[in-house]
């Protein structure tokens, strides 16, 4: 059976990293892009374009690998 571990992503820690206010399009897919090449899959990802420009928060997960 595969086990997996997740991670809340969330703008606030993208932010931090670029010390941006709103991240371009183009960030948030750098960002993004990055994770993947973690292994990390996004499950779900809410904007919240009402609030702040480029803001948001998500669920990923990456299948955790039992070495024998």
């Amino acid at each position: 059976m595969k086990k997996w571990e997740y991670i809340i992503i969330d703008s606030i820690d993208m932010q931090k990293k670029v010390s941006l206010r709103s991240p371009s399009r183009e960030q948030l897919e750098e960002y993004l892009t990055v994770l993947g090449s973690r292994g990390w899959e996004i499950v779900n990802i809410d904007f919240r374009e009402f609030d702040r420009r480029g803001s948001f928060a998500g669920v990923a997960k990456r299948e955790v690998i039992e070495q024998v």
